[in-house]
């Protein structure tokens, strides 16, 4: 299933959400060609989306969940990366 949080995260003068699966990292690369999100925009597990796509999202089947649901879900599913430490 294709999950995203609401658009809080600031960054770059706008805010966004993160769209990702519980499912695959294929099904989330299709989803987010269909609303037009660049692959430039993939970091690790996730998809970081623009609040202007936000809605469009939702519109085209991504479920909308709070920010913690949406990374219990990758965790669940197996699909979190962390970002690798370096020390």
């Amino acid at each position: 299933m294709i999950l995203i949080d609401p658009p809080t995260w600031p960054g770059h003068g706008r805010l966004w959400s993160h769209l990702v699966s519980d499912t695959s990292y294929d099904e989330l690369h299709a989803f987010a060609r269909t609303i037009g999100v660049p692959e430039r925009g993939f970091e690790r597990d996730h998809y970081d989306v623009p609040e202007r796509l936000y809605a469009a999202a939702v519109a085209a089947g991504a479920q909308p969940v709070p920010s913690k649901e949406l990374v219990a879900r990758l965790i669940a599913g197996g699909l979190r990366r962390r970002k690798s430490s370096t020390r």
